[in-house]
C-alpha cells in the first residue's frame, strides 16, 4: 500500500511536469516557400517538398503577413 501511494505521487508529478512543459511550448514559425517550377509562393511551417525553396520569413501567422523571429 505504501509503495502504491509513492508510485501514484510520482506518476502525478510526472504528468504535471509534462503538462507544464507543454504549456510553455512555442509554435513553429511560418515561412514563404517559392516553387522552383513556376515561382508561385506558399506559406507553410515546413517545406512543401523538394521542388520548393525558402523565400521569406519567419512569420507568426499562417498567412505569412506578421513578421516573426526565431531563437
Amino acid at each position: 500500500m505504501k509503495h502504491a501511494r509513492a508510485l501514484g505521487r510520482r506518476l502525478l508529478g510526472a504528468v504535471l511536469l509534462a503538462a507544464a512543459a507543454g504549456a510553455l511550448a512555442v509554435p513553429a514559425p511560418w515561412y514563404q516557400w517559392r516553387s522552383k517550377q513556376d515561382g508561385k509562393l506558399a506559406c507553410a511551417q515546413t517545406s512543401p517538398g523538394p521542388g520548393w525553396e525558402k523565400a521569406h520569413g519567419p512569420f507568426k501567422d499562417s498567412h505569412c503577413t506578421k513578421p516573426g523571429h526565431t531563437k
